[in-house]
């Protein structure tokens, strides 16, 4: 009986010690089996690459060196027929397979003619007879990258879930995993970024199993990002919850840092690829327009100060140091809100993060720039970082004249209803953000003095800033600026007494907000603040001695606020 004809690239193993036998293929009807074979062989010795792309950027390139390195070409549909429609010769999968594309096409590399090509090791004899024995040939190379599925569900026009469904890959990550497990003896590849380095690499420029490793990493963890976002999707889809019994965050490296939180310290930033964070904004999507590359500490603060200023719907200037607001201001006109936020601790003003959440033109962009600190009325105001929605031309222009240092982002406002991960030890918490707006709750007055409602806009004022500040925390504001606040301290006297000093003849009259309720009222927080001048102060209440605060209170004449919502931030 004849040999089976074997497929294009078919090469016999030449490291197995005993010879092998060629037997006929055991498909199709044994009166027809030289029909039914699959494609016969160019040439012996062939190199074999299956490409199967979604994304054809960059294939002709990446063809032609193949060509060039003496492989011939395997592929799938649509990218076989741009290869021909390029004038590359090309062999469609079903001329291997022997069998159509099917069902949708969601049938056409399943077959062993393809997988058994790909994760046959070569130094193993039986493997090799196997092949031999149903006629199947070997792949050196294996380029795929899969079905749209991220960019389809993610875009803006809303998509069916059968078409959803439909864009869920099968075939390709099965491929790739295969070339993947069996790296040593195939290159796989699923970016086109590293076309060059392969080309390079099969040309005999690099060396070793280090290359190989780091594609078939690469491969797997592409593969894994590609299974979170169907699952995010489909938990989405199945009505889940806010907490799925299990889930996989895909992260992207964005950029290695200099150093970390302190320079011994190494640090990197990564971009959540989640579905729920597509155009959701936040500082990690922010486009940076001039300066310095991002440190570490510098994206915590500068999403500490965007996160904040963004909650106003007036416009409104942040000073942050330290994840810490040190100045809030909201007026009609941004100049003025931004010299009154520098006034609120011009001290800690210098070298923070200066956060609007409305457009810089060229006026504002001046005042930045050449604005004086109030400590000495001569020294320019130095900041690490300005962050905004827009700018405008002249207004960036100007901007970027103040320092060759000075980072300039524009960011797009957080979407609500986030998830908020953050790590311990060994795990992960995870909780809903925290989008509370003086608008969803009410404030209740518990006092006989009920405030004026000047007085009433002030405590919510304060309300919304010390949300933002680090527990425990106080914040005094009156006319919409923020005039003095105490964060971090392990009890609520001190924050208190540190947010008075600081606002020292304003706290007179000011509101006074706290982040969680007074343990105690009488010689403590409460008594202090009244008895500092304070009209009003909002807090959540909740303590088995409310009724000692609303009596302190009462005998002071100042007004209680109880929101019944707590803001510890830790």
């Amino acid at each position: 009986m004849e040999p089976v004809p074997l497929p294009i690239g078919h090469r016999s193993s030449s490291l197995c010690c005993r010879s092998i036998s060629l037997r006929p293929l055991q498909s199709m009807a044994a009166s027809s089996a030289q029909s039914s074979a699959p494609a016969m062989a160019n040439r012996t010795g062939s190199k074999q690459a299956l490409i199967s792309l979604s994304d054809k950027r960059d294939l002709a390139f990446l063809a032609k060196g193949l060509l060039d390195l003496g492989y011939s070409i395997v592929s799938t549909g649509g990218t076989a027929s741009s290869l021909e429609k390029a004038g590359i010769p090309v062999t469609k999968v079903e001329e291997i397979t022997r069998f159509p594309e099917m069902l949708d096409g969601r049938v056409k590399t399943l077959h062993p003619y393809i997988h058994g090509g790909i994760l046959a090791k070569r130094d193993e004899c039986h493997h090799m007879e196997a092949l031999n024995m149903h006629g199947i040939g070997m792949f050196d190379v294996v380029v795929v990258n899969l079905y749209p599925f991220y960019e389809k569900v993610s875009s803006s026009s809303q998509i069916a879930f059968e078409d959803g469904i439909e864009n869920i890959d099968i075939g390709g990550p099965a491929m790739i995993r295969a070339a993947a497990k069996n790296h040593k003896d195939v290159l796989v590849v699923v970016d086109s970024k590293d076309y060059p380095d392969l080309l390079d690499y099969l040309g005999g420029k690099e060396e070793g199993q280090l290359f190989r490793r780091k594609l078939a990493w690469k491969a797997f963890q592409h593969v894994a990002s590609y299974d979170s976002a169907v699952s995010e999707w489909l938990w989405k889809q199945s009505g889940g919850d806010k907490f799925p019994p299990s889930f996989t965050v895909p992260l992207s490296l964005n950029s290695s840092l200099r150093y970390g939180e302190n320079p011994h310290q190494k640090a990197a930033f990564y971009v959540d690829k989640s579905l729920s964070e597509v155009n959701a904004g936040g500082i990690a999507t922010a486009i940076q327009h001039h300066g310095k590359e991002m440190s570490y500490n510098n994206y915590l603060d500068a999403d500490a100060a965007w996160n904040c200023v963004s909650e106003f719907k007036n416009p409104t200037c942040v000073i942050v140091k330290h994840t810490n607001p040190c100045g809030v201001a909201s007026r009609t006109d941004a100049l003025e809100a931004y010299r009154l936020a520098v006034r609120a601790d011009p001290v800690s003003a210098f070298g923070g993060i200066v956060a609007f959440n409305i457009a810089v033109d060229e006026a504002l962009a001046k005042e930045i720039r050449e604005f004086r600190s109030p400590v000495d009325g001569e020294t320019r105001m130095f900041y690490e970082i300005v962050v905004a929605p827009e700018y405008t031309e002249k207004g960036l222009e100007v901007l970027k004249g103040k320092s060759k240092t000075l980072r300039i982002l524009e960011a797009k406002k957080n979407e609500k209803g986030k998830l908020s991960l953050r790590q311990v030890g060994g795990g992960w918490l995870a909780q809903e953000s925290d989008d509370l707006t003086p608008q969803d709750i009410e404030f209740n007055v518990v006092s006989k003095k009920v405030p004026e409602e000047a007085v009433l806009r002030d405590a919510e004022f304060a309300w919304l800033c010390v949300k933002h500040v680090k527990s425990n925390a106080i914040v005094l504001a009156k006319d919409n600026c923020m005039l003095g606040m105490g964060s971090g301290q392990p009890n609520r006297v001190e924050s208190l007494r540190i947010a008075m000093k600081k606002a020292g003849e304003e706290a007179r009259g000011a509101a006074l907000a706290s982040d969680a309720f007074f343990p105690f009222a009488w010689k403590d927080a409460v008594e202090e603040a009244c008895d500092g001048g304070v009209s009003v102060i909002a807090e959540p209440g909740g303590s088995i001695r409310d009724q000692d605060a609303i009596d302190c209170c009462n005998k002071y004449g100042v007004s209680l606020l109880f929101t019944r919502v707590r803001h510890f931030r830790h």
